[in-house]
């Protein structure tokens, strides 16, 4: 490898041989012509010029050759391939090493290229599959970033908000509006990363009925870098669960309450009949005018009483049920004909519409009949309550008397299918305050009357696997709906 220094010396070596031969040729020219000087003259200046060059080309060759050096001994260290031949000079040695390196080098770029291309491969199936899982989740699904910008939404979540694809980027205010309790947990979620379980929070959107939702907010790390914190929020509607627990519960309170009640009524029935028997005695008797006005009175106080007594009887032992296909539409058709007269002494105006098909002046034709399997009897007895204290609610003074029943299919979430009918009068609504109590026995707020009809209707639907509920319309007066499966 020495080989290539000399060669290198002996270059510089001839240069400076050169250059020492154009100085002392331009001293040949500028010199006088005597013969006697030139001579010496140019042969000392010869020499010294060479000498000069001589001891500048000792000085400097090493100099000149360090860095030489230093990259044949980095090529020495960094050589890939076998150690090189001694017929190889340094030149050739480094450009040999600088070769591999630059073939090791590409083949390490094709590896990092194939390692680079299955990790965007494995990271765009890792979000596709987060896609697909987000999309298959049926509850509302919502997540935060730490500036409180929605930057997932899926579909269920979107059907819930009544938004669309561009809501994302919304702060959880804008997009949670029509819920401040829940965007208020967002808040303090990630603020703090409070942790919220199995939360229940009650929302009205648009104008949909109020629904209850579950709501469970956690903290997630969404840049763990940044150190940025971001909430998810998964909401379930629960509101089919909720109303089915507080149905049960109330199914339950009342069966307590009918089986510690039927004794206490079959003794007051009896001894109601005892004093209807005293005062048809009494009515017997010879009586002036007054009395025979007490008697008959009394007489109608205690019959008045005795079908009070009967009607808790029959909510407090509820018979067994007797199914049978049942057309909702004749049979809403058939209570209608049956309340035709009571609806026209309160000049109140009952109006059916839906998928009814009764026949009469005013009523569209059924479309399909919402055959359901249930007690005729009893079901019968449940809308005759339904329709005639929503006839009875509109006071006198109101100048739009008037009943709609509308009927309707629809599905929950499950799939299954219901009959839904729904009772709407025009009267002055329920209090908030009693909307909780409307199915109790013996409440009423009415000033005639026993407060067992609705009882006895909410009863019946729910002895049928349905559900009644009472609202309050916002056109103004009551509303109940009531579902039973289809």
């Amino acid at each position: 490898m020495t080989r290539s220094r000399y060669q290198f010396g002996l270059s510089l070596l001839a240069g400076f041989f050169l250059l020492a031969t154009l100085f002392a040729i331009l001293l040949y020219l500028f010199i006088p012509e005597t013969p006697v000087t030139r001579g010496p003259i140019l042969l000392a200046a010869f020499v010294a010029i060479f000498l000069g060059c001589l001891l500048c080309l000792l000085f400097l060759l090493r100099r000149l050759l360090r860095p030489y050096r230093q990259l044949v001994g980095e090529a020495e260290k960094a050589s890939l391939t076998a150690p090189a031949s001694h017929s190889l000079d340094e030149g050739e040695f480094v450009l040999e090493t600088f070769q591999s390196v630059v073939a090791q080098l590409q083949k390490q770029r094709e590896v990092l290229e194939e390692l680079r291309s299955e990790a965007s491969k494995r990271a765009v199936s890792a979000e596709r599959f987060s896609e697909r899982i987000v999309a298959s989740v049926p509850s509302a699904l919502i997540a935060f970033d730490g500036n409180g910008r929605s930057i997932v939404i899926n579909e269920p979540g979107r059907a819930l908000l009544e938004v669309d694809a561009g809501a994302l980027g919304q702060p959880a205010g804008t997009l949670l509006q029509n819920l401040p309790q829940l965007a208020q947990m967002v808040q303090q979620c990630l603020e703090s990363g409070t942790l919220f379980r199995r939360e229940e929070i009650e929302v009205v959107i648009s104008d949909r009925p109020p629904r209850r939702l579950g709501a469970t907010i956690a903290p997630i790390n969404i840049s763990p870098e940044q150190n940025e914190r971001g909430a998810l929020c998964l909401l379930t509607d629960i509101t089919e669960v909720t109303q089915l627990r507080e149905q049960v519960a109330l199914k339950k309170n009342l069966e307590s309450l009918g089986e510690m009640s039927a004794g206490l009524a079959h003794e007051f029935k009896n001894a109601i009949a005892a004093l209807h028997g005293y005062v048809q005695l009494l009515q017997n008797l010879e009586l002036d005018e007054k009395g025979a006005g007490v008697a008959a009175s009394l007489l109608g106080e205690v019959r008045n009483l005795s079908e009070m007594v009967t009607s808790f009887l029959n909510f407090a032992r509820p018979q067994p049920l007797q199914l049978e296909e049942v057309d909702v539409n004749k049979l809403i058709a058939e209570c209608a004909g049956e309340l035709r007269q009571l609806f026209t002494q309160l000049r109140v105006e009952l109006v059916i519409t839906g998928t009814v098909n009764t026949g009469t002046a005013g009523v569209p034709p059924a479309a399909a009949a919402a055959v359901i399997h249930a007690d005729e009897r009893m079901l019968r007895q449940a809308l005759l309550n339904l329709i005639r204290n929503a006839a009875e609610a509109i006071p006198d003074s109101q100048t739009n008397r008037r009943v709609e029943v509308s009927t309707s299919t629809a599905r929950d979430q499950a799939g299954k299918e219901w009959a839904r009918i729904e009772i709407k009068d025009t009267g002055e609504g329920i209090a908030p305050a009693d909307l909780q109590r409307i199915f109790i026995p013996f409440f009423t707020t009415k000033t005639s009357g026993h407060g067992v009809g609705l009882a006895l209707a909410h009863r019946v639907i729910t002895q049928h696997g349905g559900t009644l509920t009472a609202a309050n319309s916002k056109d103004g007066g009551a509303v109940f709906t009531v579902c039973l499966p289809a």
